[in-house]
């Protein structure tokens, strides 16, 4: 039983390397998946759309209002919100960004009838941009001096707050 082992060491500090190098990892994992998705739908880079074959395939996903600026919201929110999050930089805010981008890809996944195996990966996505948003980047960025990373859990729900507010503006304004 775990009750019967005994512990009479100091107890470990509450933060270590460990954990900056691995949000550092998360953060950069997380800004190139969405960076490289973003510069696909903003300058067509890596066989992506551009922004014009953007636009038509949210027209084929649903939406029905503004798709031009949609997608120039979309690109600008992930290649925006990745290199905040590469940089350590506003870390908040790029989640939140990524996270709002997230939201509606999943919503308009399901509305479409793809099932949980076609967004199990946004999803992950989504997890750890919100584990960002709760976190902050750590001492491996240029936030480490900031309000926002001494209260990750205020500008965090502040955060998720705003991704949730984006999403259904979005959902509801442009579908």
């Amino acid at each position: 039983m775990l009750s019967d082992v005994e512990d009479n060491g100091p107890e470990p500090d509450r933060w270590h390397a460990g954990l900056d190098i691995g949000l550092l990892v998360l953060r950069l994992g997380l800004a190139a998946v969405m960076g490289a998705h973003g510069l696909q739908k903003l300058v067509g880079l890596f066989d992506g759309p551009g922004i014009g074959g953007f636009a038509e395939a949210l027209t084929g996903m649903g939406y029905t209002s503004q798709t031009t600026l949609l997608a120039w919201i979309t690109a600008f929110a992930e290649t925006g919100g990745a290199l905040l999050l590469a940089l350590g930089l506003f870390t908040p805010l790029g989640a939140a960004a990524i996270l709002g981008v997230v939201g509606n890809i999943v919503f308009t996944k399901f509305q479409l009838g793809t099932g949980y195996f076609d967004v199990e990966f946004d999803i992950v996505l989504g997890v750890m941009a919100l584990t960002l948003l709760f976190t902050g980047a750590g001492r491996v960025s240029i936030d480490k001096n900031t309000p926002w990373r001494r209260k990750p859990g205020a500008f965090g729900a502040v955060g998720l707050l705003l991704a949730a507010a984006a999403s259904t503006v979005v959902i509801v304004m442009f579908r």
